[in-house]
């Protein structure tokens, strides 16, 4: 089975999916993660973002897996690497590139054959796997999701105050919701789920309702 977690920065996508793929011992895709590994293998074999042909070979050539919370690239870990500001500036233009995003699209939908999966995205549901059993976005009201990053932030030792980034947020909502390609939209089946009010571990028990009506369903 897979389920598919789409939804806007700092709705708890990411915290999410992890936990539920913890609970029920399923694989686990971040996908955002693995745009940002395309990045930094780029910036080190210094090839130019807005190459996007060498950008979509590089995103074909790197095996990245996912193993105990920890991103691999090739074998080696870049869990940190791929969190830094110069890699996150660096994986808009890599994210944004339609011969990458058909390039990962393949990748992501081998990393799902045969396994429960748990993955998670703008896209995932609407692009990647229009046929995931559960298909699920993830929103929250833009004050709250700002007051999450800003805890995040803060946690990190970064200066940035609230209102900046609640001004940084905006920018990158209407970017996701105009790019080109992999667009920051639900999936017209998907099913709508509120976290303002709801902690990490009530959100998996949602979703983990979510699946188990899925399977209810598919039985009957």
């Amino acid at each position: 089975m897979i389920i598919t977690l789409d939804g806007p920065a700092g709705a708890g996508k990411s915290s999410a999916a992890r936990a539920l793929a913890r609970r029920l011992g399923w694989c686990y895709i971040d996908t955002g993660a693995m745009y940002r590994a395309v990045a930094l293998v780029a910036l080190e074999r210094g090839i130019p973002l807005d190459d996007a042909a060498r950008l979509a070979a590089v995103a074909g050539s790197i095996a990245i897996a996912f193993a105990d919370g920890r991103v691999l690239v090739d074998g080696r870990d870049v869990s940190a690497e791929i969190r830094t500001e110069r890699i996150t500036l660096a994986t808009r233009p890599v994210a944004d590139a339609p011969a990458v995003r058909d390039v990962m699209k393949r990748v992501q939908r081998r990393m799902a054959e045969g396994a429960d999966v748990v993955t998670e995205g703008r896209d995932q549901g609407s692009v990647v796997f229009p046929h995931a059993e559960v298909k699920v976005f993830l929103t929250a009201s833009a004050d709250e999701r700002a007051r999450r990053r800003h805890r995040e932030e803060e946690a990190r030792g970064s200066g940035a105050t609230l209102e900046q980034v609640l001004e940084s947020q905006a920018r990158r909502d209407a970017g996701d919701r105009t790019r080109p390609v992999g667009r920051l939209e639900p999936a017209a089946d998907a099913v709508l789920v509120d976290t303002d009010a709801l902690s990490r571990e009530q959100v998996v028990d949602r979703l983990v309702e979510l699946i188990e009506a899925r399977r209810a369903a598919a039985g009957a």
